[in-house]
């Protein structure tokens, strides 16, 4: 082993073989020298002559019916262009189409509100005009006149028979129920020797803040009938697919143009109804349209993480900390529309049994709306919320028995030698070591000398707790998961596009069918090409950004749920090796007919591995292919350089009456430990060491990888700490904006250790997978900390993810509360 030290972070690695080749080194990033020279190009510094700005006039209250809409001041004022009203949007367009079965299915959404608003901050009307500040002052004069009816905040009350019903033709607020059972759970409570029970955790909603809000710039031809969105919708693909009905339009009319993304983490992929209502604008006012979010808007009404409550809780375990299965009760509240849901109903089973070797599970899940902003998916999607409560149980488990939570997570780890190892309901995780990843991170924090610290930290008035997180950050979806919640959708599989060539001057153009957001996809592109072809990562141009018109798109490409280095990366790997196929059948054909297997690709050239002076620089290739091609022969004149791939991962359609199946590919893993100290007097706390370690299978570039484990662990400590959405009984937003919402800045962040294990998967044709979303593991660590150091003063349960100082003072201030949330029955 060997161990470097940086002034921020100790880094720990196990000894790897060294790779050849550009692939796994740290190349400088293709992307950042326009990004830090400020000549990147983002959506809302694309201009058009005569554009208008949209302001959209928003509910102000949670629950309401709209009694009438009058924009006839608004359009008395000088250079407004023109409105969008609700009843405009009900006759254009139909609803957005819905994923879930009856009640859920039968929602109505559209891209305003039509006949009442659902949640504070929803667009009911949309003002264009000259200037932003003017659609502004516009939206002021729009006069709406509201009845207010009864709001519901509460998803646990939802399905009441008294609760409001925010959808009539839905008839209910249930949007999705099911069962899930895996295993025998009767057969394990029988083995057990201990049932313990736990009333209830509660994981808080919450959300990712990207640097950059959302926004479109969209214009209208009207002679073809297209529409081209110069934004930042990060899952293309699937915008197409809610976009293009709704508009009564086939996809090829929605051109979907970004450069570079600011940030998205998931909040970008449920932007179809503010697209909608522009492209309706361009449309009906015959000149493009330009709509930035505000950042009030987008915390209370982009879209948010979901809430979910685990309830009514047993684990049975051995008395040696054997776990052997558990049973719960979920209620996701998904806020007034599903729009990208029901999924999170299942994504969370791509993890059921965490790191875990549970066999014995019984779930029974329903999600409900409420009056809040609709959720999407957020970094971790589902996941993390699953994640948190199988660690929360581990911890609490461990506490109750009087065992250690290290050695209880030893025990019930999935171990090395186990892998691929199939989860209960036939998930199969593909490689890992998590007990190795544990012990680097122990080490990172001096977790040996940990009760000396802890005495310190008694002298000096101070209560110690350490705590992990393990997590594991599952990419490449199978989105045949779908039809676990639905029968009748078809959703299966997944695809990602990418096209590599060869240009007449020797050029190698690579583009990409994914849509970056900051992840370096031009620099690791750059470096599996230049590793296929014999070049260098300087020579291979890749397109920046995303346009459904370059044909390297398929109906799920984009850029979410980790899957990058696997679906993205295996599209250019495929295609480049098709392309370097193709070069060496050329070469071979130019260079006397000699077998292609004699040909090798280096530093430019095609060569005669017998005879190097023998050559063909890859100008010369493209020049023959493209202009001199008539002195080809025959049989290989169909050769055109220009690869296009799909690649589509192995999948099969799960299991629908069973639950079961493969619901994604790869399994990156993160442990976190985390040590803090809290002050009893007031709850406050200090995150004093923190370690990370990663297993993300072959690290294409360990720079950018590094850059994720330290994102995905400043989101993890903000949601833990101080990130939470709350609303009053009225549903007003109580956390809506920056003064009230706090995001961890670099003074809040904690010096960081890292480490890393490579454990490459043996499902991606790279041995690597898709990491990003490991902030789970860092959530649960500061609750785990929180409730070790919080022992001696009654020896509370922390039931919350989201725990600031004031929630930790009333843990402090009433144990018992908590307490009673715990029973422990012997068998």
């Amino acid at each position: 082993m060997t161990e470097t030290a940086a002034p921020t972070s100790a880094i720990v690695v196990e000894e790897q073989e060294t790779r050849p080749g550009f692939i796994g080194t740290n190349i400088p990033r293709k992307e950042d020298r326009r990004l830090v020279q400020g000549e990147g190009v983002f959506f809302d510094d694309v201009k058009r002559h005569g554009m208008g700005f949209v302001h959209f006039v928003r509910a102000p209250y949670a629950h309401a019916k709209i009694v009438s809409v009058d924009v006839s001041r608004a359009l008395e004022l000088k250079d407004v262009y023109g409105t969008l009203t609700g009843d405009e949007v009900a006759i254009l367009t139909d609803p957005f189409f819905e994923m879930s079965v009856p009640p859920g299915s039968e929602i109505k959404d559209y891209a305003l509100a039509v006949g009442k608003t659902r949640f504070v901050g929803e667009p009911v009307v949309a003002v264009v005009a000259a200037t932003r500040e003017l659609a502004r002052d516009a939206a002021e004069l729009v006069e709406v006149e509201y009845e207010p009816l009864e709001p519901l905040v509460d998803a646990r009350a939802a399905l009441e028979p008294e609760a409001p019903i925010l959808h009539e033709d839905a008839g209910s607020n249930l949007v999705w129920e099911g069962v899930f059972d895996w295993g025998d759970w009767e057969g394990c409570v029988a083995e057990a020797d201990r049932i313990v029970r736990i009333k209830e955790l509660h994981f808080d909603r919450f959300s990712s803040t990207p640097l950059e809000c959302s926004g479109c710039l969209v214009e209208f031809n009207r002679g073809t009938g297209q529409w081209t969105m110069y934004c930042n919708h990060q899952m293309p693909g699937i915008g197409a697919i809610w976009m293009a009905p709704a508009l009564r339009v086939g996809t090829d009319k929605l051109r979907f143009v970004t450069q570079d993304i600011g940030g998205a983490f998931g909040n970008k992929i449920c932007l179809h109804p503010y697209f909608v209502a522009c492209c309706l604008l361009a449309r009906k006012l015959n000149r493009p349209v330009q709509w930035t979010e505000w950042r009030t808007d987008q915390h209370t009404a982009n879209a948010h993480g979901n809430e979910r409550w685990f309830e009514d809780t047993e684990v049975a375990v051995k008395a040696d900390g054997t776990l052997l299965g558990f049973k719960t009760s979920a209620i996701d509240d998904c806020g007034a529309f599903p729009r990208y849901e029901p999924l999170g109903c299942i994504i969370w089973a791509q993890v059921t049994p965490g790191c875990y070797r549970w066999q014995n599970i019984h779930v029974d899940f329903t999600q409900v709306a409420t009056n809040k902003s609709p959720v999407s998916p957020n970094r971790g999607y589902s996941r993390m919320q699953h994640l948190w409560f199988t660690e929360r149980v581990i911890d609490i488990v461990a506490h109750e028995l009087g065992l250690d939570p290290v050695e209880v997570r030893k025990r019930n780890y999935v171990k090395e030698d186990e892998f691929p190892w199939t989860t209960p309901n036939g998930c199969i995780y593909d490689s890992g070591d998590y007990a190795r990843c544990l012990d680097i991170a122990l080490e990172l924090i001096g977790y040996d000398g940990i009760e000396e610290r802890r005495e310190d930290a008694e002298n000096r008035g101070k209560l110690l707790g350490v705590g992990i997180g393990s997590t594991l950050d599952s990419g490449t979806n199978n989105f045949g998961q779908s039809m676990l919640l639905n029968p009748d959708l078809q959703f299966s599989g997944n695809n990602e596009v990418a096209t590599v060539k060869l240009d007449i001057f020797g050029e190698v153009v690579v583009t990409l069918g994914t849509v970056p957001q900051g992840q370096g996809h031009e620099t690791t592109a750059a470096q599996v090409v230049a590793d296929a072809l014999g070049i260098t990562p300087d020579e291979v141009t890749v397109r920046p950004g995303h346009d459904t018109y370059w044909n390297s798109h398929a109906g799920f490409s984009g850029t979410y749920a980790s899957q990058f280095a696997v679906t993205g990366l295996g599209a250019v790997k495929g295609a480049v090796d098709q392309l370097a196929g193709e070069i060496r059948t050329i070469a071979a054909a130019v260079l006397g007919g000699v077998p292609e297997e004699a040909v090798v690709l280096e530093g430019g050239f095609a060569k005669l591995r017998a005879n190097p002076e023998a050559a063909i620089p890859f100008m010369g290739i493209g020049a023959i292919v493209n202009a001199n091609n008539a002195v080809l022969p025959e049989e290989v004149r169909d050769v055109t350089l220009n690869c296009r791939y799909v690649y589509v991962p192995p999948f099969e359609v799960p299991d629908t009456e069973r639950k079961y199946g493969n619901l994604t590919l790869t399994y990156a893993t993160q442990i976190h430990v985390c040590v803090l100290e809290v002050d009893p007097e007031t709850g406050a706390y200090e995150i004093v060491d923190y370690a990370a370690v990663d297993d993300c299978g072959n690290r294409i570039h360990p720079q950018i990888v590094e850059g994720q484990v330290h994102g995905a662990t400043a989101q993890a400590l903000g949601a833990a700490t101080h990130e939470t959405f709350t609303y009053d009984e009225q549903g007003n937003l109580l956390t809506p904006n920056f003064y009230d919402y706090h995001v961890p800045h670099a003074l809040d962040m904690p010096p960081i250790k890292t480490g890393y294990i490579e454990s490459p998967s043996p499902f991606t044709s790279l041995g690597a997978k898709g990491m990003g979303e490991g902030g789970g593991a860092g959530i649960h660590a500061v609750c785990a900390a929180l409730q070790d150091a919080l022992r001696p003063v009654g020896n509370p349960i922390v039931h919350e993810s989201c725990n600031p100082p004031h929630r930790v003072w009333e843990l402090i201030s009433n144990p018992e509360e908590s307490r009673g949330r715990v029973a422990v029955e012997s068998r």
